[in-house]
């Protein structure tokens, strides 16, 4: 036998009717499209709804980098680099004999802007690479912001792993903007003529600009060593300077110990020995051997200075 319904409306005033508001609509919608209740916990100890590998994306982190005064002012440096070798070449004596890449310089857009990577490669790629990489974790520290990003929650080996991407990212980037730009200005003030090397040998424009992009590739792998250091050190540390400086005064002590020929082959393991081995690129007959020394060297020394910083960084404990 049925029971009969209650009758729940005796208690309100004969007429009325009871008519659920908008946002009691809407809950009770959310309900039905996800019943878990709030707080279940899923079997890997999870709260129902949390997924580790959605937070953090790389497009948002790239975005918070892009939108930093260090990023802006660092890209505008390497956009006026050009302009102000230019102006310097304007001032001073533009029309100079010899086979060096700085008498070459202005002998087309090519020349000159394998003359901006030449002068580049010792100090100031090594500068935005160690930034790039130096500041990311450390400068989270000293906002007093990276307990509360592992807090989101954000599982630590992903937030290193997407700020180490971006910084990878900007790097290439970076690494690419200086040769791009001096090529446009090359070009619009010295012409499109071929790409002359120290040994006379000449290739063409296009064949020219083929050349820059294997420099810059080689230079993109020959830097994961100081990506590595300035990654490691920004773990160990809570000041961007002492991350980005460490890594800088590395570069700078390994190209001195590279100066003193008595150390004989032993400068062979020193990261920067192969610095500007990308001038076999130059030639029409290119050696890979060495080039491949210096790919291999860094490589091993990024990835040790990753695996610690992986450890380190796990280890860690976050204060600030």
């Amino acid at each position: 036998m049925t029971e009969p319904p209650r009758n729940t409306s005796s208690s309100e005033p004969p007429g009325h009717r009871s008519v659920p508001s908008a946002e009691a609509a809407a809950v009770l919608e959310e309900r039905n499209r996800h019943p878990d209740p709030v707080g279940r916990v899923s079997p890997d100890g999870s709260i129902a709804g949390y997924r580790a590998n959605h937070t953090l994306p790389v497009r948002v982190e790239l975005r918070r980098q892009l939108l930093r005064r260090r990023t802006q002012l660092t890209l505008g440096l390497l956009v006026a680099l050009p302009v102000i070798l230019l102006l310097a070449f304007r001032i001073g004596q533009d029309d100079v004999s010899g086979g060096g890449l700085v008498e070459l310089a202005t002998r087309s857009g090519v020349n000159f802007a394998l003359f901006s990577i030449f002068v580049s490669v010792s100090f100031l790629f090594v500068i935005v690479v160690a930034l790039f990489f130096g500041d990311t974790v450390a400068s989270e520290a000293s906002w007093s912001s990276l307990k509360y990003l592992l807090a989101a929650p954000i599982p630590r080996h992903r937030l290193l792993r997407q700020k180490a991407i971006v910084s990878a990212l900007l790097t290439v980037f970076a690494l690419l903007l200086l040769p791009a730009v001096s090529l446009l200005v090359g070009v619009l003030a010295y012409g499109n003529g071929p790409l002359i090397s120290p040994t006379g040998e000449s290739v063409s424009m296009g064949r020219g600009v083929v050349v820059l992009l294997m420099i810059v590739g080689y230079l993109v792998l020959f830097y994961t060593w100081v990506a590595g250091l300035a990654l490691l050190l920004t773990v160990a540390t809570n000041t961007p300077l002492g991350a980005v400086g460490g890594a800088l005064m590395a570069s700078i002590l390994s190209q001195i110990l590279n100066q003193i020929t008595a150390l004989g082959d032993l400068r062979q393991f020193l990261p920067t020995y192969y610095s500007y081995d990308w001038f076999d690129l130059l030639s029409t007959d290119i050696s890979w051997d060495q080039m491949a020394r210096g790919v291999l060297t860094s490589l091993v020394y990024g990835t040790v200075f990753v695996l610690l910083a992986i450890q380190v960084f796990d280890r860690k404990d976050i204060t600030s």
